[in-house]
C-alpha cells in the first residue's frame, strides 16, 4: 500500500510537470509544433523514463523500513506491543443492573455476572451487556402520545387490539398493560428478534383465551382480579414455550368496558339490574324483620297450646286417679263413702246460700226462729 502510494505521487508530479510545458516539452507555444523526441527540442524534453520512477519509489519506501542488524527485532516489538494493545481491549466491565453474554465468532458462550470480566476482543468476541433489571411497559388496546406528566399527552385508542368476544357471546373492550423484565439474557438476545411485538401479541393471545371463557358481566366486575392472574400465567407459559428469556411482573387491566357503540344502553342495563338488586335487598331486608317475628310468634303459640294440652291431660288424670281412688273406697266401705259424697256436694251446693237451716234435734224449742246471719255477715265484710 505504501509502495502504491509513493507511486501515484510520483505521477502526479510528472503529469503536473508536464501540463506546465506542454505535451512534449518546451515552455511557450511555439515548440508545440516540434515531434516528441526532438526536432527542435532540447535533451531535457525526453519521455519520463519508467524504471527509474519504480527505482526512487523503492528507496522511497525502504527508509521507512528499519536497517541494519536490529531492523526485525523491531518490527517483531512493534508487532507484540500491537498484540497487547488489542488483548487489552478485552477487559470489560458488567455494572449491577446489566448481564454479560459473550460470543465467540458469532456464537454464543457464557454469560457474565456484574463486575470486572475479561473476553476475546473484537473481531474475535463480542460481548452484549443488555440491563435486566429495568422493567418494561408494552401498551395492548391503546397508545399513549406524548409523556405523562406532559400536559399535552392524549391517549389513542387500537380497536383491533382492544375488542374481544366473551364466553356469553358479548364484546368488550380491554386496555391493558404488560410490565416485563429480562430473565435470560442469552435467550432474550438469541431466541427472539423483536421482544416488544412478541410479547405484545402474546399477551393478546393470553387475555382472549381468559376472556373468551368468562362472561361479559364477570370480566367487567366480578372476577377482574382473576382474569389479571389468569392471563399472567398463560402469558408467562406462552413466553416460556418461546425460550424468550422474560419474566413477566404483572398484568394490568387499564380500562374494561363494552364497545362505544352500545355503551349507552349498556349503562341502562347497568342501572335496571341494580334498580333491581336494590329492590331485591329492600324485599331481604323487610323478609329478615318480619319472619323471625312470626316464627317467633308461631313458636309461642306452639309452647302454648303444648302447655295446655299438658295442662288438660294432667287435670284429665288427676280426675281419673281421683275418681279411681273414690272407687276403691266406695268399695270397701259403700255406706260412709255415699255419706260422706251426700255431704261434700250439699256443701257445695250449699255454700253460697244466704238461707240458714238449723235442725229441730239440735236447736230444740228455745232457738229463736230467725236470725239474720247474712246482714250479720255482709256487715262484718263491710267493717273489714
Amino acid at each position: 500500500m505504501l509502495l502504491e502510494t509513493l507511486i501515484y505521487d510520483e505521477e502526479t508530479k510528472m503529469f503536473w510537470n508536464i501540463q506546465r510545458g506542454g505535451p512534449w516539452g518546451g515552455s511557450g507555444g511555439n515548440g508545440g509544433g516540434q515531434g516528441p523526441w526532438g526536432g527542435g527540442g532540447s535533451s531535457g524534453n525526453q519521455p519520463p523514463d519508467i524504471e527509474e520512477m519504480l527505482r526512487r519509489s523503492q528507496d522511497k519506501f525502504k527508509k521507512f523500513i528499519p536497517s541494519g542488524k536490529g531492523g526485525p527485532r523491531r518490527i517483531i516489538l512493534l508487532i507484540l506491543v500491537a498484540a497487547v494493545i488489542w488483548l487489552g481491549t478485552g477487559f470489560y466491565r458488567v455494572q449491577p443492573s446489566e448481564q454479560g453474554v459473550e460470543l465467540l465468532f458469532g456464537k454464543f458462550v457464557k454469560t457474565t455476572t456484574p463486575g470486572l470480566n475479561y473476553w476475546f476482543p473484537a473481531p474475535v468476541g463480542q460481548v452484549f451487556r443488555p440491563d435486566v433489571t429495568n422493567t418494561n411497559i408494552t401498551s395492548v388496546g391503546f397508545r399513549q402520545i406524548g409523556t405523562n406528566t406532559s400536559r399535552n399527552s392524549s391517549v389513542r385508542d387500537i380497536p383491533e387490539e382492544s375488542l374481544m368476544l366473551t364466553g356469553d357471546q358479548n364484546i368488550i373492550d380491554i386496555d391493558y398493560q404488560v410490565q416485563w423484565r429480562i430473565k435470560n439474557a442469552a435467550d432474550f438476545l438469541f431466541n427472539i428478534r423483536n421482544p416488544e411485538e412478541t410479547v405484545k401479541l402474546a399477551s393478546e393471545s393470553a387475555i382472549r383465551e381468559i376472556i373468551g371463557q368468562n362472561t361479559l358481566e364477570d370480566a367487567l366486575a366480578k372476577q377482574r382480579q382473576q382474569v389479571e392472574s389468569q392471563t399472567h400465567e398463560v402469558l408467562q407459559k406462552i413466553l416460556d414455550s418461546y425460550g424468550a428469556g422474560v419474566f413477566i411482573d404483572s398484568v394490568k387491566l387499564q380500562k374494561v368496558e363494552p364497545p362505544k357503540q352500545v355503551i349507552d344502553a349498556f349503562n341502562d342495563v347497568q342501572r335496571a339490574k341494580q334498580d333491581r338488586e336494590r329492590q331485591q335487598n329492600e324485599a331481604q331486608a323487610y323478609a329478615n324483620d318480619i319472619i323471625p317475628k312470626a316464627k317467633g310468634e308461631a313458636e309461642r303459640m306452639i309452647q302454648e297450646a303444648t302447655a295446655y294440652k299438658e295442662k288438660l291431660t294432667r287435670e284429665a288424670e288427676g280426675e281419673a286417679k281421683r275418681f279411681l281412688s273414690v272407687y276403691e273406697a266406695y268399695k270397701s266401705g259403700k255406706q260412709v263413702t255415699r255419706s260422706r259424697l251426700f255431704l261434700e256436694r250439699m256443701q257445695q251446693v250449699l255454700k253460697d246460700s244466704e238461707k240458714v237451716i238449723i235442725d229441730k234435734g239440735q236447736g230444740g224449742p228455745g232457738v229463736v226462729p230467725y236470725l239474720p246471719l247474712p246482714e250479720i255477715k255482709k256487715r262484718s265484710q263491710g267493717a273489714n
